[in-house]
């Protein structure tokens, strides 16, 4: 049977995933791990789909989340990879969770660190952490000094074992010298706790484009997100968003299509009625602006999106029939809608684009 009936959906190319993570793999060379980011639903692509896939590909050592839910989740569909909660932990109850489900947790102060040594005490046993120090971000984390601090600490207080240490670039894609001065004060940690003997196993810092562009930032693990998924230049994308033609109408010259009467046809035109909306995460910003591809061709939409379902002009598209594919994100036929493009149009960044799409469009896995 049918995984779902309302003929909407996101196809995730496993094999181009595996082959975006092969590829950093190789850019990083050997001694580097990959850590997998499959936060926020592996940005709208499907977390256990992806997860698995890169577990079974043996394409990545690491996973990275976002809360306790999110690893437990993969932890239930038989993921085994090492899982990093990337997020701050609250309350006690939450790092119990973490611990039962083998979880690493983010520590990102003492008042953190002594709750999950109190879960290590409960639970009779040692508990990995990273230490996330704040160099420009400033979101969580410990300044440098308290860091420094913090991690001397760490190594004489019972059931902890600080495993890793990390930082997160705030400009990698743009500002090297943001960048560099990051990477300076991090370093300074970093070197610090070596002369005392105290650097963790694994100290971390680049996302996507640190990873890319400041290979200084690379240090014994990464941790790709958008080239991942192919939302980068040199990366295959994962993600198509298809729908089908469920209605198709002529509409003399004159006619309005949507909420508000903002289109109105030049010409006698054939409108196609696609069930997908802003309900389903297309964005209703792209009304009257963005095109969706039917036999390879450009269409137009016209009109306002609406919750459930959205009219594009298939005037152009002689051949377009009731039933047939529309792809609004991907490629279809040598022609394509990148992620890029609709973040433009509708004012955002292509993270947001595809982390948007609703849990009510089914994921399928294909080219596993």
């Amino acid at each position: 049977m049918r995984r779902f009936f309302r003929p909407t959906w996101a196809e995730i190319d496993l094999g181009a995933l595996v082959g975006n993570l092969r590829l950093l793999r190789k850019r990083v060379g050997p001694r580097v791990k990959v850590m997998f980011v499959v936060k926020a639903n592996a940005y709208g692509h499907d977390a256990t789909l992806c997860a698995l896939a890169a577990q079974k590909a043996r394409a990545a050592d690491w996973l990275g989340v976002s809360s306790v839910e999110e690893g437990v989740a993969l932890r239930g569909t038989g993921v085994r990879l090492p899982i990093l909660i990337l997020g701050s932990l609250y309350p006690f109850e939450s790092v119990l969770a973490a611990a039962a489900h083998d979880l690493t947790p983010s520590v990102a102060s003492l008042e953190s660190a002594k709750r999950v040594a109190e879960a290590a005490l409960r639970l009779r046993r040692k508990i990995n952490i990273h230490v996330k120090v704040d160099t420009g971000m400033g979101r969580i984390g410990l300044r440098p000094d308290a860091a420094l601090a913090l991690v001397r600490d760490l190594s004489v207080m019972k059931g902890i074992r600080v495993q890793g240490l990390y930082t997160h670039m705030a400009k990698a894609e743009d500002d090297r010298g943001f960048t560099a001065r990051q990477l300076k004060a991090f370093n300074g940690v970093v070197r610090s706790l070596g002369r005392d003997g105290l650097r963790p196993p694994l100290v971390h810092a680049a996302n996507s484009s640190a990873t890319l562009r400041h290979p200084e930032a690379r240090f014994d693990l990464v941790r790709p997100g958008l080239a991942a998924y192919g939302l980068l230049d040199g990366f295959a994308p994962v993600l198509t968003l298809k729908s089908k033609l469920v209605y198709i109408k002529t509409a003399p010259k004159g006619a309005t299509v949507s909420y508000g009467a903002t289109w109105r046809a030049k010409r006698v035109s054939r409108i196609a009625t696609l069930p997908i909306g802003y309900g389903d995460g297309y964005p209703r910003a792209l009304s009257n602006r963005a095109s969706v591809l039917v036999g390879g061709k450009r269409c137009p939409v016209v009109g306002r999106v609406t919750m459930d379902q959205t009219m594009i002009d298939v005037t152009g598209a002689p051949r377009a029939r009731v039933g047939e594919d529309a792809v609004l994100l991907g490629s279809q036929e040598g022609s394509v809608v990148p992620a890029s493009e609709l973040a433009r149009l509708s004012g955002t960044i292509a993270y947001e684009t595809v982390t948007a799409l609703s849990s009510r469009v089914p994921r399928t896995g294909v080219g596993a």
